[in-house]
């Protein structure tokens, strides 16, 4: 899947956010390594939604760009 997400300089290097998915989000020194945490942000956030919804009624949707 790929979500968009937004970087932005920060003191510390650089904030990313995915702003689809409240919450979500992460930092790095630099661009590369924002976008390599948020890639483990993501799958540890959508992890989370799994085990949230496990006992819940399911569909998937799809929708044309």
């Amino acid at each position: 899947m790929r979500y968009k997400v937004i970087l932005q300089p920060s003191e510390e290097g650089f904030a990313v956010s995915v702003p689809g998915l409240p919450g979500c989000h992460s930092q790095g020194v630099d661009e590369q390594d924002a976008l390599n945490n948020i890639t483990d942000a993501l799958r540890e956030y959508l992890e989370v939604v799994d085990d949230l919804s496990r006992e819940q009624i399911v569909r998937e949707v799809e929708i044309g760009a």
